[in-house]
């Protein structure tokens, strides 16, 4: 490699080098605070879905204790159905469930209690490590934008973090944001999802259209100039014929 002589041409390099630095610090200690954060995964799901997992991962932020209890907070006023908790080793999971205000009416009937809390103990989630524990659902509520899950985090030193904080629109993320299920727009109905596989036909129809217009447009345009060469044949040829004074 050839030495670089020039020493502002030096410097400048020195100074992106540093700026580049920085900026990647920068994202790193973003993503860490973020990932610091106990969320839930995914982070959406339809209105009204049934059977799937929601899975709340929970990180230690703490440098010198260990997480040995979560606590999370399942809301009742839009109901999650059929909440069934997945083993996870060295833990033990508690559910609590509680009397509706509103019944929910399903196919299999009229349904009156549902889970409003799961806590989790007898692990330990080490410094540097995280956890996710798994939860199954039999449906999600179709009347609502999104679930609030309202978690408590215990530390073997006996520190509490209450992730509980409600982001609010136009303000900054809250420092204890609580994990929140966004629930978006059920899919269609058979009859509308038929609707986008027939529209990316249209433009070929067009394309069809436009290709036999051409066609048509240069098959009359043959014909003429077809027609323009044998009447000039036959003038050429009259013109042959004609006596010579």
């Amino acid at each position: 490699m050839f030495p670089i002589r020039n020493t502002s041409l030096r410097r400048a390099l020195r100074r992106t080098g540093l700026v580049t630095a920085l900026a990647s610090a920068g994202v790193l200690v973003a993503a860490g605070a973020a990932f610091a954060h106990v969320t839930v995964h995914p982070g959406s799901y339809a209105k009204g879905a049934t059977d799937g997992t929601l899975t709340f991962r929970v990180p230690n932020e703490e440098d010198n204790a260990g997480t040995t209890k979560i606590q999370v907070v399942v809301p009742t006023d839009h109901p999650v159905l059929g909440v069934l908790v997945t083993p996870q080793a060295g833990w033990t999971a508690q559910v609590t469930t509680a009397k509706l205000k509103t019944p929910v009416k399903t196919d299999d009937g009229t349904i009156t209690e549902a889970v409003s809390e799961i806590t989790w103990t007898g692990g330990k989630i080490q410094p540097g490590q995280y956890q996710d524990f798994d939860v199954a659902f039999g449906q999600l509520p179709a009347d609502v934008d999104q679930l609030t899950f309202k978690t408590v985090q215990t530390y073997s030193d006996g520190k509490v973090v209450r992730w509980i904080d409600e982001a609010k629109e136009g303000q900054p993320e809250p420092a204890n944001p609580a994990p929140v299920l966004h629930l978006t727009k059920a899919a269609s109905g058979p009859a509308d999802s038929a609707s986008p596989s027939v529209s990316p036909a249209a433009p070929q129809a067009a394309t069809a259209s436009s290709t036999d217009s051409a066609a048509r447009g240069l098959g009359i345009a043959g014909l003429v100039v077809g027609v323009l060469g044998l009447a000039a044949a036959v003038i050429a040829i009259r013109r042959g014929r004609a006596p010579r004074s």
